[in-house]
């Protein structure tokens, strides 16, 4: 009976030291970053955002609107929650090919409205604002170009003062961003903006022309490739949650977000834009394969 007992408690040690020998191949911030979740209508759970906060998420990303100049009909309330929560708040533009600097507009009188009609104790003191810069097979309106993506961006700019950031998938963006027909000048001008990257089965490499991503959506709706112990698929409630490390400790991204979030409030003065970008400018590349095609959805 002691011999057996002996033998159980050294194959556990065993499996003990394994796990742990697996757990210091994996990446530091795979433990420490994975703070940031994005959500939308299609999540259609009361997220309990109070739980989340307990599991150290620091701050929520939410679509505020989507083809054709809808909103989210979730966005409004959840931003109160989060808030009440102590939750950081962001929101992203879900794009098409049409007018962006209609789209620009739309998107920020949208999240404009939601911050206005809050009361004071949920009101974010800021929006961190993206633009969702992937491949529309969802909604009607084609894909985003990337010359409009530079008008999208530089009417949010305009407007704000800020650049969003950009999301995308890291194939998508690779194929757009390499194509020949997108010039220098627009790649300088999306590399203003911060990058978030979505990748499913390894940490993202191709970020040109940024250095690095800020933002590393390694979970879309619980698919994921990498280990689950030091990359979690669910948060709070939510089963099949799509979650983000953040490329910094938590102090940098409460910093980061500060530092590149929409102050309401202070808008500049609208003017319209002069219309000078090509309108015919084709970026999008091939179609990506099944297996790369992240999204925020």
């Amino acid at each position: 009976m002691l011999h057996n007992c002996a033998a159980i408690s050294g194959e556990m040690k065993l499996s003990i030291f394994r796990a742990a020998g697996f757990l210091l191949m994996l990446p530091a911030c795979a433990f420490a970053a994975s703070n940031v979740v994005n959500l939308s209508h299609y999540d259609m759970m009361r997220p309990d955002f109070a739980a989340m906060k307990s599991e150290g998420i620091v701050g929520i990303i939410h679509e505020a609107t989507y083809p054709r100049l809808d909103r989210d009909a979730q966005y409004a309330a959840r931003q109160q929650a989060a808030i009440q929560a102590g939750l950081l708040w962001g929101a992203y533009h879900y794009a098409d090919a049409t007018d962006p600097v209609r789209q620009a507009d739309h998107f920020l009188q949208v999240v404009s409205n939601a911050w206005a009609q809050a009361g004071a104790l949920s009101r974010p003191s800021g929006v961190l604002l993206v633009l969702d810069f992937e491949k529309n097979g969802h909604y009607p309106g084609g894909t985003m170009r990337a010359d409009q993506a530079v008008a999208f961006v530089e009417r949010i700019h305009e407007r704000t003062g800020k650049y969003p950031g950009l999301y995308s998938g890291e194939y998508h963006l690779q194929q757009v961003l390499n194509s020949p027909k997108v010039s220098p000048a627009y790649k300088r001008v999306l590399s203003n903006c911060w990058l978030w990257i979505a990748n499913y089965h390894y940490e993202p490499r191709a970020t040109a022309p940024w250095s690095l991503w800020s933002l590393w959506q390694y979970c879309g709706d619980g698919k994921c490739d990498l280990p689950r112990l030091a990359y979690p698929t669910r948060v709070a409630n939510i089963s099949k949650a799509e979650r983000n490390i953040f490329h910094g400790d938590r102090t940098a991204l409460e910093d980061f977000w500060q530092e590149r979030s929409w102050s309401l409030g202070g808008e500049k003065r609208r003017r319209e834009p002069e219309r000078v970008l090509t309108a015919d400018l084709e970026a999008t590349g091939p179609a990506a394969k099944p297996a790369l095609m992240e999204t925020l959805r």
